[in-house]
């Protein structure tokens, strides 16, 4: 099962206090981790290697519980598979975050009075990386602190000079197979950063406006739309209906007057338009609508850009100047005074896209900006996964990737930022254009400028997964480990980064794919299953509860909560719990050191062991077998679940407290189960560690004496099986609970000891007597014995004498008020049961509770009645 080649004998159980303190351990062990070397992949190791990448935080970044749980899941696939010998990497890193951390240093600038202009460019980006030095990557060293077994040594940034080189290389080589091309198209466009951002970055919430009917045109050559952003209407070139919407067949092809303007506008036909929704005609603005822009290049109609970078109208008249929400109403008052509102609806609540950076209302604006054509590159991306390169786990998410590459439209991949890799394009002064590979000397003389725009943030993370490893050159990091195993990310960027990575990674590297399995995640919630939110006061600093309960508790906490593609859970409570289980191995192992447990030797041979010694190594191995499936499958809260189950109801209430009274007695049976136990030890150990790594590694080295879990191997499955031994222990966990219960039922104490006589003989439980005593607090029989309770279970007779151990008045007393109480319950619940007039009129939710409770009631009288039966007479 595992190789048990120590060198030196366990350390004696002084070494473990009597209580765990993760805080006295974990950041010393992960410095000692660190130290040595261990988390160091080496390129030119003959291992089979295991790569992945870590989703690169933002540099401005904090860690939160959504990297806590999937750098856990991260950190416990790496962990395993380097127990299992493979070169296992997990490769650490940030992303500039452009606009994020722009933003923050123009912040910083406000508070001196100054802006970025004051600066200029190079001063500017000058300061931002001042401040990344200085602020940035406060994250990576709270990855530290979680306990990422990441290998700092080939921590990358993606405006780092590899990786800078990367992105010129891969731009220049799009844009020569004219896959890279500028255009005028609608973007997504924030006033306060005063750049277009990606749909990734922009968060739609439901906000009140104002939806109004307007009417264009005069009498019988006129109709109605209606709209939310009435200030658009000053850039309407036209009015769209369907062209079998018989109201309007009339007047397709004629103008009608633009209210408020000098201007006549045509209706087109479009089968964009639905007759159904509202009046059937919509008005078409097509700078300043996606889907207008779209209506206006099928009819060749002109677009009018109403409105500059900062919101502020632009066209002459009497919203000149005006800020558009300012406008918005400035219009309804002008169209209203002109009879032209023919409805108003306020307050009117439609979704609303917002600047995930600064919240402001964001402007769908036409723009000259740089593209990517992504037919190609998105078609390659979904035949990775169609013909199986490419597993997407679960696979019922495979749907939700297809429909997006499948159905992708070209991306804006140009940003008015100053942060960031700058676009690598000359312009010369008579109109030429140049684009500049890494290797290669931009145009110089009179007239020649740089773009002044910088890629978007995910067009450098898009490559990460080769870039990091030295691409554009062939390193032996990059023929080592690309392409990389998994990509454990969440299902929300399955759209974004996911999809980026294939297209790039497919295109960069010759049809080789960027990982071989897309693991996908759900989001973290609280407790309720409500998302985690400032504005609803439920957001949790993972690093308080790692101060409170540790790291290793944390992690737990996530992991059980980890089901693919599934949404997490968390609440305090269960992080406390998990600190108990952290608590309960530590106490378990001391009492196995105490008692002698020993890793040393191969363990003896079955016909030495107990049924107790062979079941729980037979339960051993059906563990590891149970959890290298899981993993395989992804399944982490399943295989965190099978090692919370097994150590802690087997090994520590079952298998220990089994053993106690073998140990006791000593001898050779003592000696075989301090061995069995020292093995199963070793081997939950290990199995726990990728999970919770801290005080496994802690207790392992000191019962094992080896170097440190994370350079041990991963446990095997030996085949080790014996039903027979299983079935005589699940006898023995049936009398112990059967008879816990008859002893609840006669009111004792769990800890109250009392006379019984066990008739055992003929069953395979006579051998576990002195076991079965211990565990349920019975005493011999002694002198004058008088049965007065018994239980038959499981072919044997257990018999307690009550005399003397319990008050029998006061437990009869006690019965018939409950009983009294149960039965009063009963009347109640039977009475309003049969009134006809309540079930006419009652819902049925309160008659099916009404149902349960006389259920209820039955079953407490039943039971009631038998411990009264049973109770000797006072």
């Amino acid at each position: 099962m595992t190789e048990n080649a120590q060198q030196q004998p366990p350390a004696p159980a002084t070494d473990l206090p009597t209580q765990y303190a993760p805080a006295d351990v974990e950041g010393a062990l992960y410095e000692r981790w660190v130290e040595r070397g261990y988390f160091a992949a080496d390129a030119k190791s003959d291992k089979p290697a295991y790569t992945i990448v870590i989703p690169p935080p933002n540099v401005t970044g904090s860690l939160h519980l959504g990297h806590a749980f999937q750098h856990t899941l991260m950190d416990a696939l790496t962990r395993r598979k380097r127990m299992q010998g493979y070169e296992s990497l997990w490769l650490p890193g940030m992303d500039h975050a452009g606009i994020a951390t722009q933003n923050k240093v123009e912040q910083q600038l406000a508070e001196e009075g100054k802006s970025r202009h004051d600066l200029g460019r190079e001063e500017f980006v000058e300061r931002v990386w001042q401040w990344k030095e200085e602020y940035g990557g406060k994250i990576l060293g709270q990855m530290r602190r979680l306990g990422d077994g990441v290998d700092w040594d080939r921590e990358r940034f993606t405006m780092d000079e590899g990786l800078s080189k990367a992105v010129q290389t891969i731009f220049k080589r799009l844009y020569d197979d004219e896959l890279i091309y500028r255009a005028e198209r609608i973007i997504n466009w924030c006033p306060r950063c005063l750049t277009a951002i990606s749909d990734i970055e922009v968060e739609h919430q439901e906000d009140a406006g104002e939806l109004v009917s307007i009417r264009y045109g005069e009498g019988e050559d006129s109709l109605v739309v209606a709209t939310t952003r009435a200030e658009t209407m000053l850039g309407d070139t036209a009015v769209a209906v369907h062209p079998d919407d018989e109201r309007y067949q009339h007047l397709i092809g004629k103008l009608i007057k633009l209210p408020l303007t000098d201007r006549s506008i045509p209706v087109v036909a479009d089968t964009h338009v639905d007759p159904e929704f509202g009046t059937g005609a919509v008005k078409v603005t097509p700078a300043h609508d996606p889907n207008d822009f779209a209506i206006g290049q099928r009819h060749n109609l002109p677009s009018m850009t109403i409105m500059d970078e900062h919101g502020i109208i632009t066209v002459h008249g009497p919203f000149l100047g005006q800020d558009r929400f300012e406008a918005r109403d400035a219009v309804v008052g002008a169209l209203r005074s002109q009879g032209r509102i023919v409805a108003e609806k306020r307050p009117y609540l439609h979704s609303v896209g917002h600047c995930s950076r600064c919240k402001t209302t964001v402007e769908p604006r036409l723009s000259m900006q740089w593209w990517v054509k992504v037919a190609p590159l998105a078609k390659a991306a979904g035949d990775a996964v169609r013909d199986g390169r490419v597993k997407i786990h679960p696979e019922d998410m495979s749907k939700r990737y297809f429909d997006w590459v499948d159905n992708m439209f070209d991306w804006c991949i140009s940003r008015q930022l100053w942060w960031g890799h700058r676009i690598p394009v000359w312009y010369g002064p008579n109109g030429e254009t140049v684009c500049v590979g890494p290797d290669e000397e931009p145009p110089t003389g009179e007239g020649w400028t740089q773009d002044t725009d910088v890629l978007d943030t995910w067009f450098s993370s898009g490559l990460w997964p080769f870039s990091t490893l030295g691409w554009p050159e062939q390193t032996e990091d990059l023929r080592k480990f690309y392409s990389t195993d998994v990509l454990l990310t969440g299902h929300d960027i399955i759209f974004f980064w996911v999809a980026r990575m294939m297209m790039f990674g497919l295109y960069a590297m010759d049809g080789e794919v960027p990982f071989k399995t897309i693991a996908l995640t759900g989001l973290v919630r609280d407790e309720r299953g409500k998302k985690m939110s400032k504005s609803f006061g439920n957001v949790v600093d993972p690093l308080d509860w790692m101060d409170k309960y540790g790291s290793d508790a944390l992690r737990f906490t996530l992991a059980r909560g980890a089901n693919p593609g599934t949404d997490v859970p968390i609440g305090e409570d269960w992080v406390q719990a998990s600190r108990n289980f952290a608590n309960k191995i530590w106490n378990a192992t001391r009492f196995a050191l105490m008692n002698g447990a020993t890793v040393a030797g191969p363990l003896p041979d079955p016909s030495r062991m107990s049924a107790t010694d062979r079941w729980i190594l037979a339960r051993l191995n059906e563990t590891v077998e149970q959890v290298d499936a899981y993993y395989e499958d992804f399944q982490f809260a399943k295989l965190s679940d099978a090692l919370f189950h097994f150590a802690w109801d087997e090994v520590f209430d079952w298998y220990v407290e089994l053993s106690k009274t073998t140990f006791q007695a000593g001898g050779e049976p003592a000696e075989v189960s301090k061995r069995v136990l020292g093995e199963v030890l070793d081997v939950t150990l290990r199995l726990l560690h990728p999970v919770v790594p801290f005080v496994t590694d802690t207790l392992w080295t000191t019962l094992t004496g080896g170097e440190s879990l994370v350079i041990a191997d991963w446990p095997k499955d030996s085949g080790f099986r014996d039903d027979a031994a299983e079935r005589e222990i699940e006898l023995v966990q049936q009398v112990v609970t059967e008879v816990r219960r008859f002893r609840a039922d006669q009111g004792l104490q769990p800890g109250q000891r009392v006379p019984a006589r066990l008739t055992l003989d003929g069953t395979a439980l006579a051998p576990h007597e002195a076991a079965i005593r211990q565990l349920l607090r019975l005493q011999p029989e002694g002198e004058g014995f008088s049965a007065t309770a018994t239980r038959p279970v499981a072919g044997a007779e257990v018999a307690l004498d009550l005399s003397g151990v319990i008050d029998v008045a006061a437990e009869r007393k006690r019965l018939a008020k409950d009983l009294a109480a149960a039965e009063k319950e009963k009347a109640q619940a039977t009475a309003k049961l049969g009134n006809e007039a309540f079930l006419a009129k009652a819902p049925d939710q309160v008659v099916d509770k009404i149902r349960g409770r006389l259920a209820k009631a039955d079953e407490d009288i039943t039971r009631i009645t038998a411990q009264l039966d049973r109770l000797p007479q006072a």
